[in-house]
């Protein structure tokens, strides 16, 4: 098995082995015991019984060195089990797979821990986004997955809450609101945990918002830093010398439409140089006589992320 596409707008999640294959799950379940920590995690391309992080590695590849599905007898693959999520929207997730128990999400944010010898649901936890919060969404109320780190399961909900919750039973040990929500900003994206530290993004910039990513303490939810990715009004001043070198790239007043550049979901980091890679959506509105009406290249960040260095980001609320 070269890669794995597990995107789908179904309301199912469906496993599919052949007999012969058992070696892809574990014969015993240590639900969630295995000890996710910033050393497993730099090594997760070398444990094929797992999916520890949201690409199944930092390089985010989705690369599965598993060779025991191929050309030669995938015609073989039967049906083992079907899990009806109940739910009627969008799903996304990307699984995450830690002791033979799937972690994802489905529509509105809700998390599922299902047994994947089985598919029997071992825990469902709804954060219960209000459904009003919906229309802030430019692509549905989905949501692409958890994070997994010390024993807990990490989520965002679509209204901008981020959380951890225990992985044996699913309850909720803390909770934060990582946007202002008076705002149009949601959260569709997965977390992810780089070296201790929990970072999350966010979405709306089709609608007005400024985009930047938060970086939380896994253990209790503590902001440790934030860092924005479009400037913001100069009269403020800028949060990193980046953004005031971005700042000349832009006209007009920006910044009264929030500008845009929301980190959404995709991230990549490099252990070696200490680098966290992001993406980011458009800049906003997307008329550009309006965002910036001389004209301009409307950049960004004009300098890498270094995800794992706080002290170079001061921290702004």
């Amino acid at each position: 098995m070269k890669r794995f596409c597990s995107r789908t707008a179904a309301a199912r999640i469906a496993a599919i082995v052949v007999s012969a294959l058992a070696v892809f799950i574990p014969p015993t379940f240590g639900h969630g015991d295995t000890k996710v920590d910033d050393a497993k995690l730099v090594a997760a391309d070398a444990d094929r019984a797992n999916w520890l992080t949201h690409g199944r590695t930092y390089a985010e590849q989705r690369f599965s060195p598993l060779d025991e599905i191929h050309d030669g007898n995938v015609a073989d693959l039967e049906l083992l089990w079907t899990f009806p999520t109940g739910l009627t929207r969008g799903h996304e997730a990307t699984p995450i797979v830690v002791d033979g128990v799937l972690y994802f999400t489905g529509s509105w944010s809700v998390v599922f821990a299902v047994d994947a010898r089985t598919g029997k649901e071992l825990w469902k936890y709804d954060p219960k986004v209000p459904k009003e919060t919906g229309k802030k969404g430019c692509c549905d109320v989905v949501n692409r997955g958890v994070a997994f780190y010390a024993g807990r399961v990490f989520s965002a909900a679509f209204d901008g809450r981020l959380f951890a919750l225990d992985a044996k039973i699913g309850k909720l040990v803390w909770e934060v609101v990582t946007v202002d929500q008076t705002k149009p900003y949601t959260i569709t994206g997965a977390p992810r945990v780089v070296k201790g530290r929990l970072l999350i993004g966010n979405g709306g910039g089709e609608l007005g918002v400024r985009g930047y990513f938060s970086a939380y303490d896994p253990s209790d939810g503590k902001l440790l830093w934030r860092t924005y990715t479009v400037p913001g009004n100069p009269a403020d001043g800028f949060e990193s010398p980046a953004l005031a070198k971005a700042a000349p790239t832009w006209t007009g007043e920006w910044w009264k439409f929030g500008g845009g550049g929301t980190v959404w979901d995709s991230m990549a980091f490099d252990p070696a140089l200490d680098i966290l890679y992001i993406g980011t959506g458009n800049g906003s509105p997307w008329s550009r006589h309006v965002r910036s009406p001389d004209g301009g290249d409307n950049l960004l960040r004009v300098q890498p992320v270094i995800a794992t260095k706080p002290e170079a980001y001061p921290l702004v609320s």
